[in-house]
């Protein structure tokens, strides 16, 4: 079993279902309304848990009910949570996402997430030193991501940033992160102005840009693959690339090659959006490897 540190974001989502998304200024009828735990870290965490990885989560809730409920879905899911924190001050993140046409939209409000700061990860260097791998988001401040990359690289941790949501980062991080995963939009934000296929010769086996059904893209030093998506029918699209990274990790961490690593991760996530919820349809490690 590998051991994992996933610092980033919990939140609540609070989803609503509905036939179409409404134009500005108008008024539509939805269809459900669900609350369901997420965040792009607790998702990661709860991912890479059900495919057998110890996780211990780095992040902050709030001092309410939605925290003690996202702190309870971690320890159900087997997640140690000596490293979340709730704090008084703010209010528990919230995700509010509309389900239409096969696909999502989604706002963040970011609440106690702003709270993950670096005085805190500070607090967990011993479990980031004993790590086989680190996750980190970008729902958390820039200064605690940058620390994290100086922290795994002094270290010799290999850290996985998911640069999502997308914001510009130092070159500095991208040098010193092991892996960095955005999906297409995410990448013409880190590599303005540059095309994509040139970015990827400048980091071969760093850099895999997801193209949602298409499946994922990286340069391996000789050659440029795609390495295909498993064609399913999507019901809910809602932490797949979590799933995505979660799995990537895990199996990259285990010491499948990256190919492998790819190909495993697909198939977690084409798994991940046969059911409704970010993490109401993430797989176990059985069903991940009965579908390969």
């Amino acid at each position: 079993m590998i051991k994992m540190t996933i610092i980033g974001s919990s939140s609540m989502d609070l989803v609503v279902t509905a036939s179409k998304r409404p134009n500005k200024g108008e008024t539509i009828l939805g269809e459900s309304f669900k609350t369901v735990p997420g965040g792009k870290g607790a998702n990661q965490a709860v991912a890479a848990a059900r495919l057998g990885a110890e996780v211990y989560m780095v992040g902050c809730v709030g001092d309410d009910e939605l925290g003690e409920q996202i702190v309870n879905n971690f320890t159900s899911n087997g997640i140690f949570t000596t490293y979340v924190k709730p704090v008084t001050h703010s209010g528990t993140g919230t995700a509010h996402i509309t389900l239409a046409d096969g696909d999502n939209s989604i706002i963040v409000v970011k609440g106690a997430n702003n709270y993950v700061t670096p005085d805190l990860v500070e607090k967990s260097l011993d479990v980031i030193r004993e790590s086989d791998i680190v996750l980190i988001q970008q729902e958390i401040p820039e200064e605690t991501v940058e620390y994290v990359t100086e922290i795994c690289f002094a270290n010799d941790v290999p850290l996985l940033l998911n640069p999502a949501p997308a914001r510009p980062i130092s070159k500095t991080v991208i040098e010193k992160a092991t892996y960095i995963t955005p999906n297409e939009g995410e990448a013409s934000v880190l590599f303005k102005n540059k095309d994509i296929h040139e970015a990827l010769k400048w980091f071969p086996n760093k850099l895999l840009v997801t193209e949602g059904k298409n499946g994922v893209r990286y340069y391996d030093g000789e050659n440029e693959i795609l390495v295909p998506a498993y064609p399913v029918d999507a019901v809910d699209t809602t932490g797949a690339g979590d799933t995505f990274n979660a799995a990537f990790a895990v199996a990259v961490a285990e010491g499948k090659s990256i190919e492998d690593s790819i190909r495993f991760a697909n198939r977690a996530a084409s798994l991940s959006v046969t059911k409704f919820g970010a993490q109401g349809g993430m797989p176990t490690r059985e069903e991940v490897e009965g579908n390969l």
